[in-house]
């Protein structure tokens, strides 16, 4: 499964997260935006370059109406990395939103404003360049004469806990995830309700490289609607089952005897840990 091809089934397509995920970031969990406020913005737009017409597409993009009047457009980007080009990027899906508002198909309508989030997934804090001035070579003397541009990123893995507590769509469990795991260094399940199953775990898939979750994917007839993420690590402990490695359940077979249930879950998940537990059981 490539990056590109979870992309067009992204978690944030679907109004309920994207309304979410906007209302919390810009507007502190105040539900100022509506999921029926939300359209479907095209993600393609073109350039011309070298006599040659180039597409560039976005993650997701919505146009945010309230009483038949556009209030904005509002795009999201995902990231799993850094990169320097992040700004030169958001720059030219905005200015391509403004052109499409000078068309003629747009004579007439109010202009509005183009509001771009970077979400970043990295374990690091983001290192990158994320103004204009940042990441072009501006002579001094130029500078009054160009405006500069901001990337508007959020850290995902960095956000405190109270605002993850704010979330109120499936994009809470993606959020906490992340954030438990720079806290604590494990993920200890919730059992928050997943509603959009393949969207929440493909985005955990392509972001965090745990290739546990796409497996769980090719198999989803064990997935049912409403599954929480308890039930997702005991499908990752049955595939190890199912692959025969018995050291794995003898460890957790004996983890669970002894209560030590954080124990169970860090496991799973660290296998360097789960080679200390080895020794520490002397299982061989």
């Amino acid at each position: 499964m490539s990056q590109k091809d979870t992309a067009e089934k992204i978690l944030m397509s679907y109004n309920d997260v994207f309304a979410d995920v906007v209302n919390v970031l810009m507007f502190d969990g105040e539900r100022v935006i509506q999921p029926d406020d939300l359209r479907d913005q095209t993600r393609r737009s073109a350039y011309k370059a070298d006599g040659k017409l180039r597409e560039i597409e976005r993650d997701v993009a919505k146009h945010w109406d309230k009483n038949n009047i556009r209030i904005a457009c509002l795009g999201v980007e995902n990231q799993s990395a850094p990169d320097r080009d992040i700004v030169l990027r958001v720059y030219g899906y905005d200015g391509a939103e403004y052109r499409w508002q000078l068309t003629k198909a747009n004579e007439g309508k109010n202009r509005y404003p183009v509001i771009t989030l970077v979400l970043y997934f990295g374990e690091k804090r983001w290192n990158g360049p994320l103004t204009l001035y940042d990441r072009l070579d501006i002579p001094d003397k130029l500078k009054p004469f160009i405006s500069d541009v901001r990337v508007n990123l959020i850290e995902v893995a960095y956000l405190d806990p109270e605002t993850v507590s704010k979330f109120q769509s499936d994009f809470r469990i993606v959020a906490d995830y992340f954030v438990q795991k720079r806290l604590n260094g494990v993920y200890e399940p919730t059992t928050y309700r997943i509603e959009h199953v393949q969207e929440t775990l493909q985005l955990l898939s392509v972001m965090t490289q745990d290739h546990r979750f796409e497996d769980i994917l090719d198999n989803s007839s064990e997935l049912k609607e409403g599954v929480n993420m308890c039930e997702v690590l005991d499908l990752f402990e049955q595939r190890g089952i199912e692959k025969g490695e018995s050291k794995v359940v003898t460890l957790l077979n004996r983890l669970r005897a002894l209560g030590r249930i954080d124990d169970v879950f860090k496991a799973l998940q660290d296998p360097d840990y789960r080679s200390k537990l080895y020794k520490e059981f002397n299982i061989v």
